[in-house]
């Protein structure tokens, strides 16, 4: 049973959940070229959509389930958590199968065992909704296993369509380049 308290932010994440898949899809569609390549980085780009709208759906999803009136939010979350736990997986192989190892895909199968995290704890949460549905600290977690999904779903989307990025391992290694450079002039 939802508590009354969390039904406005089912209501509110739901709409944000379907403004922010809207936007994936015309994300997607600027990115279609990328997505059709058939080489490895065509393959981290599907991921990367993928990923971006199975955490969205999962948002949204629960959200909606959860103002369905009676026990649903329970049942709806496991089969969501099931689903996205065979997406992680199907994915993680695809970035093995790849045989990729540098900083990107490396980045890819990190993010990747961030939502894997996600539904394994939504997994165990719905469990509980379901055994306890008066139990309102769980669906409290599922609200906040939303806003999880949502960061994870911005940030793939973020990378799908190429969005600047500062990396604190790529700029202290640059730093560190430019100084031997420096370094080797003055010699």
């Amino acid at each position: 049973m939802v508590p009354d308290g969390i039904r406005d932010f089912f209501v509110a994440s739901g709409g944000v959940a379907g403004a922010l898949i809207g936007l994936l899809f015309v994300a997607i569609s600027v990115s279609a070229e990328r997505l059709a390549r058939e080489e490895a980085a065509g393959q981290l780009h599907r991921i990367r959509a993928a990923a971006a709208l199975t955490a969205f759906v999962n948002a949204l999803a629960v959200s909606l389930f959860g103002l369905v009136p009676g026990q649903k939010i329970g049942p709806a979350a496991l089969g969501l958590a099931v689903v996205g736990l065979f997406f992680v997986t199907a994915s993680l192989l695809s970035l093995v199968r790849l045989r990729q190892v540098h900083w990107g895909p490396m980045r890819d199968a990190v993010f990747l065992l961030l939502l894997l995290v996600t539904f394994v704890f939504q997994l165990i949460e719905a469990a509980i909704v379901i055994a306890r549905p008066v139990n309102p600290g769980a669906v409290n977690t599922l609200a906040i296993l939303v806003i999880v999904c949502f960061l994870i779903g911005i940030q793939r989307a973020w990378e799908l369509i190429g969005g600047p990025s500062i990396d604190l391992t790529y700029e202290v290694r640059a730093m560190f380049r430019m100084r031997r450079g420096d370094d080797d002039q003055a010699d």
